[in-house]
């Protein structure tokens, strides 16, 4: 589970980055917390950084629950394919929203993916006792 670990640690780092860099866009545009409205760069950066924090919430126990009950290979590779749909969101959505689709899809699937596949793993597990 070492390379899941990993994935997962990577995931979170990202996340940390991208606040690191709302935080930086705060200060560039003079927005004062608690404003989350002001330049748009800032609220395209601030609404990635949300809307991964809100991924996050189910890739976290997918791709661990994945790589223990599933594979830890898979869970690895989805994880990296993963962690790249969402750079690939971050920069469509901060440059404009509208070409968002392919990293927001992408990420979407793979959470989706580790949840379908979670589900087939239980339920083989408890058909098999």
């Amino acid at each position: 589970m070492v390379w899941v670990t990993a994935v997962v640690l990577v995931a979170l780092l990202q996340y940390m980055a991208l606040g690191i860099a709302v935080g930086m866009a705060r200060g560039r545009f003079g927005i004062h917390a608690p404003a989350t409205t002001g330049h748009p760069t800032f609220e395209r950066l601030f609404r990635a950084h949300q809307n991964t924090l809100e991924m996050l919430v189910a890739f976290v126990p997918g791709v661990w629950l994945y790589g223990l009950y599933i594979s830890q290979t898979w869970a690895m590779w989805l994880g990296i394919v993963y962690i790249a749909a969402r750079f690939l969101y971050v920069f469509q959505y901060v440059r404009d929203p509208k070409t968002r689709e392919i990293g927001a899809g992408l990420s979407f699937l793979i959470v989706i993916i580790l949840i379908v596949g979670n589900l087939y793993g239980v339920v083989r597990i408890v058909m098999t006792r």
